[in-house]
């Protein structure tokens, strides 16, 4: 059978730099793999990230259901059924940050999916630099696609080892927050999470999360994705000055008319051509050098406003063809 792994992780926590590594372990040990790209909205940013580890032993898909929950369904079943008649030797899925984890294990057990899938490791992504305080949703995500994995990876949690203890530490304890608000039993200490920096892993570390596996686990479903208000809009073929970029983010993050805006990511082009990657919480903005990509904003937060977005990227957008979904 066919290990399936899902790759977990509130919006904007990282689960696409950490897919970029582990499938290309997954490949150096001669594997053909699959990487299902499993997304409620109309765009997959992420999917055009992941384009140029398509290869003839790696294919790179995306479903999308049109915000038609019950669609949407349905077609992530037919994906796998393909994946499934082609027979890979993994098959990655990686979520949308808003994501019914029933869907995942129910359709598992349909036929004839279950004729040829196995769960492999259920792993999650936790953002070290995730806030303190969430909206009552984010924080039951945070919890229910935590709460059956099989192992917690850190993501973005500092230089040093000891900078990297601390995000951990804080972290958890958030998480053990949320999973005590949706129910859940169980709870998770530092042996539980991976805190080593992702480009500093070695193929055992890898190996390790092959074999990680998952655990069942009961919490209370509070929220549906059909009623959802966090959720993300993109704002492509961006090219502005650097020196205003920090402006424009302070910007959408305090106008209150752009909705609770909480991660603000992408890459853009500055006016002189340089590609720079940029991502931003209210408390801080990280910009840096970045090699040539895909030019596109992404914000993530509770009932956005993309008009009112729209009005602060357009005011010093120099690209004709901007557009913003």
């Amino acid at each position: 059978m066919t290990k399936i792994d899902l790759v977990t992780g509130i919006l904007g926590s990282g689960k696409t730099t950490f897919l970029r590594g582990y499938v290309r372990h997954l490949l150096s040990k001669g594997m053909r793999v699959a990487v299902l790209e499993n997304d409620l909205g109309a765009v997959n940013i992420d999917m055009m990230m992941l384009s140029d580890l398509q290869s003839e032993n790696c294919t790179v898909t995306m479903i999308v259901g049109g915000g038609d929950p019950c669609c949407h369904r349905r077609r992530f079943k037919t994906q796998l059924i393909n994946l499934g008649m082609e027979h890979y030797d993994r098959v990655i899925v990686e979520p949308s940050g808003i994501f019914d984890m029933d869907e995942f294990f129910d359709i598992l057990h349909e036929s004839p999916i279950d004729r040829w899938f196995e769960v492999g490791s259920v792993l999650t992504i936790l953002d070290g630099t995730t806030e303190d305080v969430l909206s009552e949703e984010m924080e039951y995500i945070l919890a229910s696609e935590a709460a059956c994995c099989g192992r917690l990876l850190l993501s973005k949690g500092g230089a040093t080892e000891k900078e990297r203890s601390a995000s951990a530490e804080r972290i958890l304890s958030h998480l053990d927050r949320a999973l005590e608000f949706i129910r859940c039993d169980r709870r998770f200490s530092l042996s539980d999470i991976v805190t080593k920096p992702w480009e500093e892993f070695s193929p055992e570390d890898y190996d390790s999360l092959m074999t990680a596996g998952y655990r069942g686990s009961a919490y209370v479903k509070r929220y549906s994705t059909e009623t959802f208000r966090s959720g993300v809009h993109y704002f492509m073929h961006v090219r502005f000055p650097l020196d205003k970029t920090e402006e424009l983010v302070r910007s959408i993050f305090s106008d209150k008319a752009c909705g609770g805006v909480y991660r603000v990511k992408g890459a853009f082009v500055d006016s002189d051509g340089s590609w720079h990657r940029l991502n931003a919480t209210a408390e801080r903005t990280e910009i840096s050098p970045s090699a040539k990509g895909q030019a596109v904003l992404i914000v993530i937060g509770d009932g956005l406003d993309r008009k009112a977005i729209d009005g602060y990227i357009s005011a010093i957008n120099e690209d004709p063809e901007y557009v913003s979904i």
